[in-house]
């Protein structure tokens, strides 16, 4: 794209698909604007990542006050860090300026502004509820990890069929571990850092997506690097109700129930809220994709799509 032509909002998206209704009409137009006004000032969607995790940081301290003011000020601060987080992701876009690290830093800067919330949160509630509220809270957070990791590691499957691998952040272990090899700590320390911390992450998502892994790896043997235009079709199409499932486990709506939480005084309400209907929605999600990835892959085997 020449630098002379303003790209549109469109250009900017990842899919209608995988876009949720709060980000098309909401955090989108305005990430648009901010990475256009980056764009024009030559700052990097990495950089953007790291402004964001100030900004959600300090909304995170908000929320250790009990007052109706402060809290106002930590939704909207916490509203502004993810304004950035969609804008970088655009900026990006925009720039063609994909890395490993940017994927890192993105995953990191949210993983922050929620371990800031959740410390705001046990530091407020600590007089009342002692350290089961830290347990609480530790129990939460692994859970919440879990939730957005998956969440976006179904979403990045769903982009890789429905628009290549040129429009997925899709990875693989295998690959990444054969690029790490290339790498040494003495002359690369900090490339290997952070692609080491990223193959276990991705690690991580392959644990949990074994029907998945056998279906993707039996589709590469027999098509290779680009799967049938039929099996592409049906797998979007399968695949797409499960998309407003990721969307859930995503940020808008735990932030909504956070805010909820705040603004009417019961901030343990939030970790509730994460512990069991999210987690109800992420076993649902796996367990139905990793059916479906099953199904696909007797079909696969049966030459439906030779």
């Amino acid at each position: 794209m020449s630098s002379d032509k303003k790209p549109t909002l469109e250009s900017t998206l990842k899919s209608s698909d995988t876009e949720e209704f709060i980000d098309i009409y909401f955090y989108r137009p305005i990430g648009y604007r901010w990475a256009l006004l980056f764009q024009k000032l030559g700052i990097t969607p990495n950089a953007v990542t790291i402004a964001s995790i100030f900004i959600g940081v300090g909304s995170g301290i908000c929320f250790y006050f009990d007052n109706f003011w402060v809290t106002i000020l930590g939704i909207l601060l916490l509203v502004w860090a993810n304004s950035y987080d969609s804008a970088d992701g655009q900026l990006a876009r925009m720039t063609k300026q994909f890395s490993a690290l940017g994927r890192v830093l993105d995953g990191f800067a949210g993983n922050l502004w929620f371990a800031s919330i959740y410390i705001a949160i046990c530091m407020r509630l600590f007089p009342v509820w002692g350290w089961s509220i830290w347990a609480l809270a530790i129990i939460t957070g692994f859970f919440h990890s879990k939730q957005a990791s998956m969440a976006d590691y179904y979403r990045n499957i769903h982009l890789l069929f429905l628009k290549g691998k040129s429009g997925s952040e899709l990875d693989n272990t295998n690959e990444l571990n054969q690029k790490n090899a290339t790498l040494t700590w003495k002359s690369n320390f900090w490339e290997k850092l952070v692609l080491t911390f990223y193959t276990n992450y991705t690690k991580g998502q392959e644990s949990w997506t074994g029907n998945f892994q056998v279906m993707f790896k039996l589709l590469k043997s027999k098509y290779g690097e680009t799967a049938p235009e039929q099996f592409r079709a049906d797998f979007r199409e399968k695949s797409l109700p499960l998309m407003k499932w990721t969307n859930i486990l995503s940020f808008n709506t735990r932030a909504i129930a956070l805010f909820v939480a705040m603004l009417i005084r019961e901030p343990w309400l939030y970790f509730v809220f994460e512990l069991i209907v999210l987690n109800v929605i992420l076993v649902y999600m796996v367990w139905s994709h990793e059916k479906m990835c099953k199904t696909f892959t007797k079909e696969i085997e049966e030459h439906k799509y030779d």
